[in-house]
């Protein structure tokens, strides 16, 4: 122990060989809830690369929106991808242990694709403004061109973001004790094991959950707002329910992406009664899991062009023909 101290005193980075992955020791039917985490997986990898599939494989569809539909799906896969297999790991082989390096990686995947979830969101509701309150200009506003820049500014911001995130989690000594109570090597459960001062890791994490999350959030908040003050200004009363019936895949998405979020951290940090680590892992598990398996079941069966391609892309790969689409 007086190594240790004499260490940290000298302002030694510390570094452990790994952490261990301890958020469902006692979760009660634990076996069931990895069952259904299995079956979100698949439907999560099933669903989303149909949706990409058949946007891929027809041109009619390689429109602004249907780009950041795929932006979408694409970072739904890695976002999944990057917790349910480690999750899938600790049930099956009850291996909890997680190297430095790779927990970092984990991390910077995590949240980059929880971060660009945020911001496809944000793009989506972008696409319906411009579509429903700038109709007339929409194909000179919102081209392929300008939405694969609005993506790769997103992607390119985002990343550079997490990369310096994650770059000073190698500041840290972690001296004391190196189980996380979490479901994955999470920001704050792993820097708040530091024995040096982790303030700016506090600072940086309160700083991007707002920005990302509720930067993009205020944009779509006002980007409906807008489009609700347009629609009631049509005359027709067929035109303003064919403009809101556009808009409702979208707000299906955002509901399920902001809602369980917000609810969690307003009970957790506002309730008189915070969850215990428990439901504390379990609750943001749960919002962080099914958002990317809903996401594309919603735009598969919402979205008539892609419903109508998959289901004859289905039939053709039934049947042995091969189907082209203009």
């Amino acid at each position: 122990m007086s190594n240790i101290k004499s260490a940290v005193n000298s302002s030694e980075i510390i570094r452990p060989p790994g952490f261990y992955i301890i958020g469902f020791q006692s979760f009660p039917f634990i076996s069931v809830y990895f069952i259904f985490l299995a079956f979100v997986y698949v439907v999560t990898l099933l669903f989303n690369a149909l949706v990409i599939y058949t946007v891929a494989l027809n041109g009619c569809l390689h429109t602004p929106k249907f780009v950041a539909v795929v932006n979408l799906a694409f970072i739904d896969v890695i976002l999944n991808s990057s917790t349910i297999p480690g999750m899938m790991k600790i049930f099956l082989f009850k291996e909890n242990f997680v190297p430095f390096d790779l927990c970092l990686v984990q991390m910077f995947v995590y949240y980059t694709s929880a971060s660009l979830e945020s911001f496809a969101l944000a793009i989506l509701a972008y696409d319906r403004l411009v579509a429903i309150c700038f109709p007339l200009r929409q194909n000179s506003l919102n081209t392929l061109r300008s939405m694969s820049y609005i993506i790769s500014v997103t992607w390119c911001f985002t990343l550079g973001i997490c990369a310096f995130a994650i770059g000073i989690m190698t500041q840290l000594s972690f001296c004391k004790s190196v189980n996380v109570y979490g479901y994955f090597c999470d920001y704050l459960p792993v820097f708040t094991l530091a024995c040096n001062d982790y303030s700016l890791h506090w600072y940086l994490a309160s700083t991007l959950f707002i920005m990302i999350l509720g930067g993009p959030f205020i944009f779509i908040f006002l980007s409906y707002i807008s489009i609700l003050v347009t629609v009631f200004r049509m005359k027709s009363i067929d035109s303003r329910v064919k403009a809101l019936a556009t808009c409702v895949e979208h707000l299906i998405l955002v509901a399920l992406y902001y809602i369980p979020l917000s609810t969690i951290f307003s009970v957790q940090y506002f309730s008189v009664r915070p969850l215990d680590v428990e439901q504390w892992v379990l609750s943001l598990s749960l919002a962080s899991c099914l958002p990317p398996c809903v996401n594309p079941i919603v735009y598969s069966f919402r979205t008539k062009e892609i419903r109508v391609r998959a289901l004859a892309l289905i039939r053709a790969k039934k049947t042995g023909i091969d189907v082209k689409f203009g």
